[in-house]
This record gives C-alpha cells, sequence and structure tokens, in this order.
C-alpha cells in the first residue's frame, strides 16, 4: 500500500477519471451489465463519496459536478441527509444516541428504492432527489427528475457504506480518530462513538474503490493499494 499526496484540485481531477472509466457493477444473478445503454451512451452510474461531515463529503460531491459535466456527462448530487427517517424514529432513544445514529437515521430503504435502483442497471431512471426534510420533519415533496442515459448520481453522506446499498463506485474519505475529534463540531462530539464502531465493523478503507486520507482537506492524500489489494 502506498499513501500519495495530492492536491484538492488534482484530487477532483483523478477522481472525474475513475468515475468516467468505470462501468456499472453487474445485477446479482443477472447476466451482467453493459457498459452502455443500447444506444452507445455510457450505463448510468451511482457513486458513492461516503465521509464523516467533519471530511465534508458533500463539498467534494459538489466539486466533482462541473468537471464531469465538462465531460459530457449529466450529473445529479444528492446528499444522504435528505433522506432521513422522521424524528419520531431518529430520536427514539434520544437525540444524541450515537447507536441510533449508526444504525438508523438514514432511510436506506427510501434511498435505495427511490435512487439507487432506479439509477441502476434496467432502471427507469427517475429519481426522488429528497426524501425528507429534516428542518420541518416533513416529506420534502421534491419533483422526480429523470436521469438521462449516461448520467452520473453523486451520493454523499455519512455511514453510506457496509449496508449493501448498490453503488457501482465507492469513494471514502478517512480521518484519523485525531483529526475526527479535532475537526467535529463539539456539538456533535456524541456522534464519534458512530465513527468508530463504523471502523471497527465496516472498516470502509479496506473495500471502497477509492480511499482518500482527509486530515489535512488542505493535503488529502491517496491510498493507493498493491496488486494483492493490500
Amino acid at each position: 500500500m502506498r499513501v500519495r499526496p495530492i492536491s484538492p484540485d488534482l484530487l477532483v481531477t483523478e477522481l472525474t477519471e475513475r468515475i468516467l472509466a468505470a462501468t456499472p457493477v453487474p445485477v446479482p444473478g443477472g447476466a451482467g451489465t453493459p457498459a452502455t445503454d443500447g444506444t452507445g451512451m455510457p450505463a448510468r452510474l451511482r457513486v458513492a463519496i461516503d465521509g464523516p461531515p467533519a471530511a465534508a463529503p458533500d463539498r467534494l460531491a459538489a466539486a466533482l459536478v462541473d468537471p464531469l459535466r465538462a465531460r459530457g456527462r449529466p450529473v445529479l448530487h444528492l446528499r444522504a441527509e435528505d433522506f432521513l427517517r422522521p424524528a419520531s424514529v431518529r430520536y427514539e432513544h434520544g437525540r444524541t444516541n450515537p447507536d441510533a445514529y449508526y444504525e438508523g437515521w438514514t432511510d436506506e430503504a427510501g434511498l435505495r428504492r427511490e435512487v439507487l435502483d432506479p439509477a441502476g442497471p434496467g432502471g427507469t431512471g427517475r429519481v426522488l432527489p429528497s426524501l425528507w426534510d429534516a428542518a420541518t420533519d416533513r416529506a420534502s415533496r421534491a419533483a422526480y427528475h429523470d436521469l438521462p442515459p449516461g448520467a452520473v448520481l453523486l451520493v454523499s453522506g455519512a455511514l453510506l457504506l457496509g449496508g449493501g446499498l448498490p453503488f457501482d463506485v465507492t469513494v471514502h474519505l478517512a480521518l484519523s480518530p485525531a483529526a475526527l475529534a479535532r475537526r467535529t463540531d463539539p456539538a456533535e462530539q456524541w456522534t464519534l462513538a458512530a465513527f468508530t464502531r463504523y471502523a471497527d465493523e465496516v472498516a470502509p478503507d479496506s473495500f471502497a474503490d477509492v480511499v482518500v486520507r482527509a486530515d489535512d482537506p488542505r493535503h488529502p492524500a491517496l491510498v493507493e493499494r498493491d496488486e494483492t489489494g493490500h
């Protein structure tokens, strides 16, 4: 394994190239997934930008939008925080329960049903950009969006990997425990235990397609595995 320092701008450039070079994952039990949709256009891609809020996954996903569009790919960026469960469910065990945050704040079933499955192989391409408005604790009433052939769907947020959500490309922003504690807002320090569980139980840096060490946002580094995967 090699850790290669990289500038933030070059990181965006290399991630753009990695996404453009990717092909959708096969459908389980199916005959495989073509790299095109049958019209000569690339198939749609579902990309996870995973990381704690302190690593700013939303900001990285937003930075990828224009470069991907400049390369001719339609892009839609969605935030996992727009797919939270109602407050009555999230706060059933208190407002600062790290286990509840880890296990059930995000409506993964809704994210899969309304976004990832329709955007995937054989899907209609008709996705819902947001499901729940946490500020008002009401359904967002967002209009559906039709993803054209060749579109790239960027989903950014925390704790996205390890739950079986169907992504074609996974990017994990990793922070050391010290950096995570230092960069997490004091009001959100209670979430640190959830991210410790995530690192221990899911270990996203062991299988994500791209791992970025983001202790210092000005000086990220790419983790490059050798041919054995280590």
